[in-house]
């Protein structure tokens, strides 16, 4: 099947989407709209294949453009990009299902079948077991001010999703093409008429909300029908199945739980968040044991049973109605809490194990019976949902920034006239530390009175010891650089009388954290309290966001990388176990891009059986909004963590590793002479991109800034790089790597950077990344942004900008020996290039109504920029 023919079911669903939305715009919003965006389509489309009379006409005809016509015009190019996202993603969906049908082309690559095939001609089937029955893969789910999109539109895409599927029948008849024509399109009428603009910001409650529908309608049922093939495949080749209460994948999450920077979550919000996870899990329990009551009115059953239920007539209905009567139980209890009332406990389940003790009788006593066939339905669906999911769905995790709690500590030494903690070094306070971590008494007074803040910290630690480590993760210090960073949130947490402590994971995310992240182990598996408290495992975090913005993309990639390598030595030097938690974004400036790939990129050793990962707003949805693109996204996850343990790629060779440090330097120096010392760098940056509009989004809990300052350093990682994403600059993700390997290259290196793009996976799939980038970039379309925006004192600084992107494409394609970016993968290629005349109008738009907004027409104005700013976003696939 070639590439064509395997595309025109796409290009027949883009066609037909499009076709729906133009006559649903002819019909909602009259004639002249529909004439117009057809216009201004035509013009886009002719100038993107290089009409430069119809470029010139665009530009004039929406400059013109009357501010009546503005909003509808965006939404038309806006909704447009929206149902290609919807019918690529599932074309996805069927080219996997034709990858599995078509046995001539052989298992789809990172498939569970390509996996299992491949590990077995390599050898690895005898160590393949126990590799998968081991694995442990947490996905943490974060909320960040980047997911544009309002819910009520994603439920309406999802449907036009599930709607083309439908469609794919292979039978259909005349009258059923019909209706799921017409279905189409009343979804896309209501889509018309739904307003896209947030008008509030979101409660981080409302964020825990969001990541909870996402467990409900899609992964609650994927994740049981993913294991089922997970285990068939496993007993295929290995001929053991997969034990029945493993977990090799499962959820976390930062919703109500992430306060870095953000004021709006407290211990409030956290208990409320923690309290609505348990109740979500109960609700959908409770689903599933009424559906086993109704399907389970067999007779037959074990000793083990009958010594339960007695005699009753229908055991297992007997038995679950039990269950079902503790759920119910369960469920009213945690409505009061959610209340705000403090109900009695009674009979209510606390523990997984708990609930799973009753559905394991009746599992075994289903097999004992003869009745196994029946026992491996829903009901080992229902107990592998539980190992998966537990009583609370995803376990929340608490971050909190290091300073709040020295903060805190300061408040309470000063208060106990035993001097000024903050003042300390750090081998004073570790010795602080230790000493009350060993004391048994209260080091907190009865009568002790503090500020907010610090009030606010010993409050969240007090909502730790009252949920339990059931309901909550790991507790996460951002800008941890020091031993005592740690051990201060252990003495917090004991202070508050927490009994199970949650793991203490540091954050390293500047370039500075990262390089002494190795010496800050050290030094913490050093203290002989701590060792004796860890039960010989340290988790760390590294952070792609943070060391990107401060160094440049190339130079955080390769400290990330040398961070790991020193962090795995010496976790196997002090004989613990190391779990990295990566703190990846969904741009390739923020660590994001293809999963198999970068997992298969880390460093030997340094993944093991073990991945903890931020999954982050809108790649939340991209990745498991659907149920096929989810279980892929599951499976993609699974074998390539199994395949770093057992095949770990070799380390990169010695003179690499010089190639990649002055690469590193260089790339650094470069970043950060543009973006730290040149002083017009700021200025620029704030009329070249829509920054300053972008805060106005009610599309996040969090503010922008972490400080209420101008610099970049206290503005987020996150709207930093939307702001480059919205001008097709994408700055943030090449500034400094064009510079360096054009300097690598003069300097007679050109055959080393071809060895190490062929045979260094790491290297490879930077270089990959960089070239979607380029792919998805356009420097023209910046410059529309300079002329009309930018002083023209400062048209120079973008001019040089934009020439550093033309020699980064340059580079980029002599290291990869590639034609054009993305040569080796096509699909992507012909998806940029698809969008490209739908996304042009709309950067032109949004110049021109930044212009008319900064110049007196903000009010007026403001919903077309925000629905513009929305559709770049969409057509662009990724925002932050």
């Amino acid at each position: 099947m070639s590439e064509n023919r395997s595309d025109a079911p796409l290009r027949e669903d883009i066609r037909q989407l499009g076709g729906l939305l133009g006559s649903t715009i002819h019909e909602q919003s009259g004639a002249h709209v529909y004439e117009t965006v057809e216009e201004i389509r035509g013009l886009a489309k002719s100038a993107r294949a290089g009409d430069e009379a119809a470029a010139r006409a665009l530009e004039k005809r929406l400059g013109e453009l009357p501010d009546e016509l503005i909003v509808p015009v965006v939404r038309a190019f806006s909704q447009f990009l929206n149902l290609a996202n919807i019918a690529e993603q599932h074309h996805r969906i069927r080219r996997s299902r034709a990858w599995v049908r078509d046995t001539q082309t052989g298992p789809l690559r990172g498939s569970l079948e390509e996996f299992f095939k491949r590990m077995d001609a390599a050898g690895n089937t005898g160590e393949l077991h126990e590799t998968i029955a081991n694995l442990d893969i947490e996905l943490v789910l974060t909320a960040h001010p980047t997911e544009v999109m309002r819910r009520s539109l994603l439920q309406k895409y999802n449907h036009i999703a599930e709607l083309l599927g439908q469609g794919d029948r292979l039978d259909p008849t005349p009258e059923e093409i019909e209706e799921v024509h017409q279905a189409l399109k009343r979804e896309i009428t209501a889509a018309w008429e739904t307003d896209e603009i947030r008008r509030r910001r979101p409660a981080p409650q409302d964020e825990a909300r969001w990541g909870l529908a996402v467990i409900e309608q899609t992964l609650w049922d994927v994740v049981p029908h993913f294991l089922r093939r997970l285990d068939r495949n496993l007993k295929r080749q290995t001929g053991t199945p997969l034990a029945l209460d493993s977990a090799p994948i499962h959820f976390g999450s930062w919703m109500g739980g992430d306060r870095d920077g953000n004021p709006r979550v407290t211990a409030t919000v956290t208990r409320e968040v923690c309290l609505l996870n348990r109740w979500k899990a109960v609700e959908l329990y409770e689903q599933q044991i009424n559906a086993l009551i109704e399907d389970l009115s067999l007779q037959c059953a074990s000793d083990e049973l009958r010594g339960w239920v007695g005699d009753a007539w229908e055991p297992y209905r007997t038995a679950l109605k039990a269950v079902r009567d503790r759920l119910l139980a369960t469920r009213h209890w945690l409505e009061a809490r959610l209340a705000g009332r403090q109900p009695t406990d009674g009979l209510i389940y606390w523990r997984t194990e708990e609930l799973r003790e009753p559905l394991m009788i009746c599992y075994r006593s289903l097999h004992e019976s003869g009745a196994g066939m029946i026992a491996e339905g829903r009901l080992k669906d229902l107990l592998r949902r539980l190992s998966v999911f537990g009583l609370t769905l995803m376990r929340v995790d608490i971050r909190q920034e290091s300073t709040r709690h020295t903060d805190a500590l300061n408040a309470l030494t000063e208060a106990l006239g035993i001097g000024s903690y903050a003042d300390w070094d750090e081998d004073e306070r570790q010795r602080f530390l230790v000493r009350e971590l060993d004391s048994r008494r209260p080091l907190i007074p009865r009568d002790f009175e503090a500020d907010e803040e610090v009030t606010e910290v010993l409050d969240t630690c007090r909502v730790i010891a009252e949920m339990g480590a059931d309901s909550l993760g790991a507790y996460v210090i951002s800008m941890a650089s020091k031993p005592s960073d740690i051990l201060a949130v252990k003495l917090l947490q004991k202070e508050a009388g927490v009994r199970s402590p949650l793991r203490v994971v540091p954050l390293f995310e500047t370039l500075s954290d990262l390089q002494g992240a190795q010496a800050c182990l050290d030094q913490l598996i050093g203290i002989d309290w701590y060792r004796e408290h860890i039960d010989g495992v340290q988790e760390v975090m590294i952070g792609y966001s943070d060391s990107g913005k401060d160094a440049s993309h190339l130079t955080a990639a390769w400290a990330l990388y040398q961070t790991q390598e020193q962090l795995v030595e010496s976790a196997r030097r002090h004989g613990i176990s190391l779990k990295l938690f990566h703190g990846r974004g969904g741009s390739i400036g923020r660590g994001g891009g293809p999963t198999h790939a970068a997992i298969l990129s880390q460093p030997p050793g340094s993944v093991d059986g073990r991945l903890r990962v931020t999954e982050q707003g809108e790649v939340i949805q991209a990745k498991f909004g659907l149920p096929g693109i989810a279980e892929r996204n599951l499976e993609l996850y699974i074998t390539a963590v199994a395949e770093a343990t057992l095949v770990p790629p070799n380390p990169p060779e010695k003179g690499w590793r010089e190639v990649m440090d002055q690469l590193a330097g260089r790339s650094c120096e470069v970043y950060r002479d543009m973006v730290r010392e040149t002083p017009e760098f700021i200025e620029y940056f704030r009329h070249a991109t829509p920054e300053h509009e972008i805060s106005h989004l009610a599309i996040g809990s969090r503010p922008a800034r972490r400080k209420p300052t101008q610099g970049v350093e206290s503005l987020r990682a996150i709207p930093w790089i939307f702001a480059w994403t919205q001008t097709r600059l994408l700055l943030p993700a090449w500034l400094g790597a064009g510079s360096a390997l054009a300097e690598s290259l003069e300097a007679g290196r050109r055959d080393t950077l071809h060895h190490m793009y062929e045979a260094w996976p790491f290297f490879r799939a930077f270089i990959d990344m960089l070239e979607m980038v380029l792919a998805k970039s356009d420097p023209a379309v910046a410059a529309w942004y300079d002329a009309r925006l930018v002083p023209e004192s400062l048209h120079g600084l973008g001019e040089g900008l934009r020439e550093r992107h033309d020699e980064t494409r340059r580079t980029v394609l002599e290291v990869s020996q590639h034609a054009q970016p993305l040569d080796d993968a096509p699909v992507v290629q012909r998806s940029v290039g698809l969008r490209n005349p739908y996304v042009d109008p709309l950067n032109l738009l949004q110049v021109e109504l930044l212009d008319r907004v900064r110049h007196g027409h903000e009010e007026d104005l403001r919903d077309a920029l925000m629905i513009c700013i929305n559709g770049i976003a969409a057509g662009m696939r990724n925002t932050g």
